[in-house]
C-alpha cells in the first residue's frame, strides 16, 4: 500500500449499533449511497455484526435484501462485513457446512471483506472461516480482539498474528471494541506487527473512554494501513472516532487519506438527519455520545454498556449499576480472561449481573457453563477451577476444536425450513435465529402482521438473558 492512510468507514454498521442497538433502516441508507460510493473509502462496513438479527428482529428487513440493495447503489466501494469465526453472526458454534454456506452466499451477495474474529482469539475457531472466504474470492481480514490481561502482552499478539498470517489472512485488524488500547500503546502494537507481519494492518477503536482519536494518530505515525472511522453524526462515544477529523488531521501530511472534506460533510448531512429520527424515536440515546474514562478499568465494550442498562431497568435494579461494572473484571478472571467481545462479553456481563442480583455464582447462566466448559474454544489463561466445578461438577472440559465435535447440520436446516424458505438465503437466516427467521418470513411473506416496533433492549429468552445489540 502507499504511504497514504486508507479508510474504512462504520456509519453503515458499527456506528449505529453501538449507539443506536442498530436500529438504522435500509431507507435511511439509501439516500447516501451514491455519496458514499463516491468518496473514496478502502471500504465501508455495512454487514454482519448484529444487523443481521436486528434487521429480521426489530426492523422487518431482509438482511439478504439490504445486502444486495447497497451493493446496486455502491458497485465501486468494497462492503465489507463482520464475522464471528465458527459463531457466524449467531451466539453459539456452528458446523463447517454451514459456516462454508454462509461465506459463499455472503460473497454472491455483495460482501468484498469479510472480518473474522473469535471472541478467545483462538485460531482453531477462525480456521473454517479464513479457508472458506479465500475459495470464495473474498478478502478475508482476520481479526485480533484487543485486550489488557496479564497474559494479553505485545508478545502475545505479534505471536497470534504471525499465526494468522500463515493460516491465509489477507490483512490483520487490531480489532479495539473496548477502547483499551492506549495511544502510546498502539503505537509500539503496530510498528511491531509492521516488522513481522507482511499483509496490511488495520485498526478498529471506539471513542467509549475518549482516547480513540489519538490511538487512531499514533497508529498512522507508526505505519498502520487502514483505520475505522464513523461520519460525526453517529461518531465517538461508544461509537468509531470521527472520520471527518482524521481527514482534516492528516491533511498535507505524508499520511494524507485523500478524502474531500466537502464529500464527507455532504454525506453527514444526510445522516444528521437520521441521527436526529433515531434520537427523536428513542432509539439513539444521548447517554452514548458521553465520555466514560470508567471503561479503561473495568474493561468493558462501548454497546455493552447501554445494555447492561436495559438489563438493570428491567429488573428494576439500575442503582447496582456500578456493582455491576466493577464484578465484570472478577468474572472475566475466573473466566480465564476472555476478551469482552460477542459472545464472551454477553456471557460475562450476564453472570457479572447475576452474581450482584443474585449472590455470587448462585445462579451461573448456560453460556457461562458452556464458555467453562470449552465449548467456546480456548481460554486465553487458567480458569477459577472452583467457579468451573460449581459450573460444571466433574465433567471433563473440551480440550478439541469445538467444530470437530458437530456433525454437518446443514440438510437438518434445510429439512426444517421446507415450505417457509424461499432460498438458501432463508435456510441460512434460520439456521442462526430460528424463532426469529420464522416469525420474518410469515410477516414477510404475508402469513402474519408486523409487530409493533420496540426498544431497544436486552432480549429475555426464558431464564437467561440474551443482549440482542452486539458488542464488537
Amino acid at each position: 500500500m502507499a504511504n497514504k492512510l486508507y479508510i474504512t468507514d462504520t456509519i453503515l454498521r458499527d456506528a449505529h449499533q453501538s449507539q443506536a442497538a442498530t436500529r438504522m433502516k435500509t431507507e435511511d441508507m439509501i439516500p447516501a449511497c451514491k455519496i458514499l460510493d463516491d468518496i473514496g473509502y478502502w471500504s465501508l462496513e455495512c454487514w454482519g455484526g448484529a444487523t443481521f438479527d436486528a434487521c429480521m428482529r426489530f426492523l422487518n428487513e431482509d438482511p439478504w435484501e439490504r445486502l444486495r440493495t447497497l451493493k446496486a447503489n455502491m458497485p465501486k466501494t468494497k462492503l465489507q462485513m463482520l464475522f464471528r469465526g465458527q459463531n457466524i453472526l449467531g451466539y453459539k458454534h456452528y458446523a463447517d457446512d454451514v459456516v462454508e454456506q454462509f461465506c459463499k452466499k455472503s460473497i454472491e451477495n455483495g460482501i468484498d471483506v469479510v472480518r473474522v474474529f473469535d471472541a478467545l482469539n483462538d485460531p482453531r475457531n477462525m480456521e473454517a472461516a479464513i479457508k472458506f472466504v479465500k475459495h470464495y474470492g473474498g478478502h478475508c481480514e482476520t481479526a485480533i480482539s484487543y485486550t489488557v490481561s496479564p497474559v494479553h502482552d505485545l508478545d502475545y499478539f505479534v505471536k497470534l498474528s504471525c499465526e494468522l498470517e500463515k493460516m491465509g489472512a489477507d490483512s490483520i485488524c487490531i480489532k479495539d471494541m473496548a477502547n483499551l488500547l492506549l495511544p502510546y500503546d498502539a503505537y509500539n502494537l503496530v510498528k511491531k506487527l509492521k516488522e513481522n507481519v507482511s499483509v496490511p494492518i488495520h485498526l478498529h477503536t471506539h471513542n467509549t473512554a475518549g482516547t480513540g482519536d489519538m490511538t487512531n494518530l499514533m497508529a498512522a505515525q507508526a505505519g498502520i494501513d487502514i483505520v475505522d472511522c464513523a461520519l460525526s453524526p453517529m461518531a465517538n462515544g461508544t461509537a468509531n472516532p470521527s472520520t471527518e477529523s482524521l481527514v482534516a488531521t492528516l491533511k498535507g501530511t505524508d499520511r494524507d487519506t485523500g478524502l474531500d472534506l466537502n464529500k464527507l460533510s455532504e454525506a453527514a448531512a444526510h445522516f444528521r438527519k437520521v441521527a436526529d429520527k433515531m434520537k427523536a424515536e428513542g432509539t439513539l440515546d444521548p447517554k452514548v455520545l458521553n465520555v466514560d474514562a470508567n471503561a479503561l478499568l473495568y474493561q468493558v465494550p462501548g454497546g455493552m454498556l447501554s445494555n447492561l442498562i436495559s438489563q438493570l431497568k428491567q429488573a428494576n435494579a439500575e442503582d447496582k449499576y456500578y456493582e455491576v461494572l466493577a464484578e465484570v473484571p472478577r468474572v472475566r478472571k475466573d473466566f480465564g480472561y476472555p476478551p469482552l467481545v460477542t459472545p464472551t462479553s454477553q456471557i460475562v456481563g450476564t453472570q457479572a449481573v447475576l452474581n450482584v442480583l443474585m449472590g455470587r455464582y448462585k445462579m451461573i447462566s448456560k453460556e457461562s457453563k458452556g464458555l467453562l466448559r470449552g465449548e467456546y474454544g480456548r481460554l486465553p489463561a487458567e480458569v477459577n477451577e472452583e467457579v468451573r466445578k460449581l459450573a460444571i461438577g466433574d465433567e471433563e472440559p473440551i480440550t478439541c476444536r469445538p467444530a470437530d465435535l458437530l456433525a454437518p447440520e446443514l440438510d437438518k436446516y434445510r429439512e426444517e425450513t421446507k415450505g417457509i424458505a424461499k432460498n438458501d438465503e432463508d435456510v441460512l437466516s434460520y439456521a442462526l435465529f430460528p424463532q426469529v427467521a420464522e416469525k420474518f418470513f410469515a410477516v414477510r411473506d404475508g402469513r402474519a402482521e408486523a409487530p409493533a416496533p420496540a426498544a431497544p433492549a436486552a432480549v429475555a429468552d426464558g431464564t437467561r438473558t440474551i443482549y440482542v445489540q452486539d458488542l464488537s
